[in-house]
């Protein structure tokens, strides 16, 4: 895998350099880019304190263009390792999206999943040490379902587009795809699609109100034995019922955004990291079939588009009820150096009323790049 994905960066590399002079003339429009997020981060948990310097994501990016209706792009993560799938080098986005009117537009491909505001941010862009805890367990980056981790994202086709455009701005955002269910890289297992959606408003410049909806399942097949303690072995189907209610408002270089995320059903005992995970069927009974989780966030200019404050409340009830509740209070700043070179420091004091000892401190600095 590794050999491949890097023998397919160098061959880009070459066609791209070459393109004005001895390729067809839409490969001069191809873009190589990319993004470095590299991290240390120390957690006080009792019983697993740890520090460490880590590669959080490496990714390289081609765009591009093709007969000015068609936007495409593939996207490679390059850290990790080849013990496991959640780590390993892998394709992360391949997708085609015709663009010719702004109110209907079609994408087809690996993409992110048209679910909540923050799922389709840039790691950068989106603002702390990672995604929120109810992004990350319910919108397919370490899911809550067992998935194996997909970065938000599935294999489908998408329909979206902007309506009602007064003074150059469009009031209305819609956007609904059918997608495999199953998470990056992966063929689906039950025949059955996922529907995922959703519409916003933007009364005012900078604002965004929106409501989404995810219905679905996740499946597998194997072995599990059911409730009369008979051995079953076929495709086990979980369904996968969500919905989040998103706003957001950005202006003169603030931020503000909170959004509230709902989830009904099942989840495997067994999270995809191995192929052999796949067989295992059983269902975590303890964890139930409700989850949902809330953050609220502001992120403000101390030097405008060069220095910023930020705070966090995020929670995550992975039983949709308090006694499971983890709760991360959040401040930090960034400094911006360069528009491709920041720095970003957070303190979290972190409530996890799973654990014996529920309070514990963390601290993450980051140094990002864009190329």
């Amino acid at each position: 895998m590794r050999k491949t994905l890097v023998a397919a960066c160098m061959l880009a590399s070459v066609m791209v350099a070459n393109a004005q002079t001895k390729l067809p003339s839409w490969l001069s429009q191809v873009k190589l880019s990319g993004y470095a997020l590299t991290q240390y981060q120390y957690s006080g948990q009792e019983n697993a304190k740890a520090n460490s310097f880590n590669l959080r994501i490496v990714r390289a990016v081609l765009d591009g263009r093709i007969a000015d209706d068609f936007y495409w792009k593939m996207q490679v993560q390059l850290n990790g390792n080849t013990t496991t799938n959640t780590l390993s080098p892998r394709l992360v986005d391949l997708f085609a999206e015709w663009q010719k009117y702004d109110f209907f537009k079609v994408k087809m491909g690996q993409f992110k999943r048209p679910f909540t505001f923050e799922n389709p941010m840039h790691p950068i862009d989106q603002g702390f040490m990672s995604y929120s805890q109810p992004i990350s367990k319910l919108a397919g980056f370490a899911d809550r379902s067992g998935m194996h981790a997909s970065n938000g994202r599935d294999i489908g086709v998408q329909l979206q587009g902007d309506f009602l455009k007064v003074n150059g701005r469009n009031l209305l955002h819609y956007q609904v795809g059918v997608f495999n269910g199953q998470g990056i890289n992966t063929k689906d297992v039950d025949q059955q699609k996922d529907l995922i959606g959703g519409v916003w408003v933007m009364p005012v410049k900078g604002m965004r109100i929106g409501v989404f909806g995810s219905e679905g399942s996740y499946s597998r097949k194997g072995t599990w034995t059911n409730e009369q303690g008979i051995e079953q072995t076929g495709i086990r189907r979980l369904p996968q019922h969500r919905y989040a209610i998103s706003g957001e408002y950005k202006f003169d270089d603030w931020t503000i955004r909170s959004e509230y995320v709902h989830s009904t059903g099942m989840a495997f005992a067994k999270t995809y990291e191995k192929a052999e995970d796949l067989s295992n069927c059983s269902v975590n009974e303890k964890l139930g079939s409700k989850a949902d989780g809330v953050y609220a966030l502001v992120i403000a200019p101390i030097i405008k588009q060069k220095m910023h404050v930020k705070a966090r409340y995020d929670l995550y009830r992975s039983t949709a009820d308090w006694s499971r509740a983890k709760t991360f209070y959040e401040v930090g700043a960034d400094y911006l150096f360069t528009k491709n070179i920041q720095v970003n420091a957070e303190f979290a004091r972190v409530n996890d009323r799973s654990l014996a000892k529920h309070n514990y401190n963390m601290v993450d600095v980051e140094m990002d790049f864009r190329f």
